[in-house]
């Protein structure tokens, strides 16, 4: 049972947000009793005021002194809360950025699925554009060049990928246009070649599949039309009277 009391106890703790500085006392000098370090937590330190708590991360902790005796009055309080919200969220972002880049996108839902707030996700956000660790625009250029010469996939594809994470369409077209016309028809042919070996029937019909196969991959029609003769070409395949590949 005391185990189970101390369990509740400190999810109590682990739940704690701004709204829990308004039940400090107004017009009275607030003495800090102790610091401790959050048992779970990791860089977050529990900061007590007698029968009052608040749990503020390390870095917010060492640039406002909250050390023991200090003293504070709540409206001071209620300025480092604020402020270690900001730096919770900023530290919560770097983290999502970890294992790869992310865009602006991207991050804004990941702090609003850890629900901070829309004037601290956005005061984040800038703060990491400043600093050069989200760029939309350098994201969309390596982007499109890795998924259309690595991944073999057409502009179509990329762009909709893009549009998704949420970067300018502006972006998009500046990043999809320093990709070259050969670069994406030798990703077409190359994955192209692979489906045609894979495919079994009549010339007709490895076309018609080969050449659907290279569409839903994003390629545009007309480097498709291009890839196919020349895969009809390079098997032998082709009869004296019969047309090139198209489509109508």
């Amino acid at each position: 049972m005391r185990e189970k009391n101390m369990q509740n106890q400190q999810k109590g703790l682990d739940q704690q947000d701004m709204a829990d500085i308004g039940s400090f006392p107004d017009a009275v000098d607030l003495v800090i009793t102790a610091v401790e370090r959050h048992p779970k937590q990791r860089g977050q330190y529990q900061i007590s005021f007698g029968e009052y708590m608040l749990l503020v991360h390390e870095d917010t902790m060492i640039k406002y002194r909250m050390l023991k005796g200090s003293i504070f009055t709540k409206q001071e309080l209620e300025e480092i809360v604020l402020a270690n919200e900001k730096q919770r969220a900023y530290v919560q972002a770097l983290k999502y950025l970890e294992r790869k880049q992310r865009t602006k996108k991207e991050l804004e839902e990941r702090l609003r699925q850890k629900d901070f707030g829309q004037a601290v996700t956005e005061q984040a956000l800038e703060r990491l554009e400043r600093e050069g660790l989200i760029n939309d625009e350098q994201y969309a250029k390596q982007w499109a060049e890795q998924r259309i010469s690595s991944q073999r996939k057409g502009r179509a594809w990329v762009k909709q990928e893009l549009r998704q994470k949420g970067v300018d369409s502006l972006l998009i077209s500046e990043a999809l246009a320093e990709v070259s016309e050969e670069q994406e028809y030798d990703s077409c042919l190359a994955v192209g070649r692979k489906k045609w070996r894979q495919t079994r029937g009549e010339c007709m019909d490895r076309k018609r599949k080969t050449g659907a196969f290279l569409m839903r991959r994003g390629f545009p029609g007309e480097l498709v039309r291009k890839a196919i003769n020349e895969l009809v070409r390079e098997d032998g395949e082709a009869e004296e009277n019969e047309e090139p590949f198209g489509f109508d």
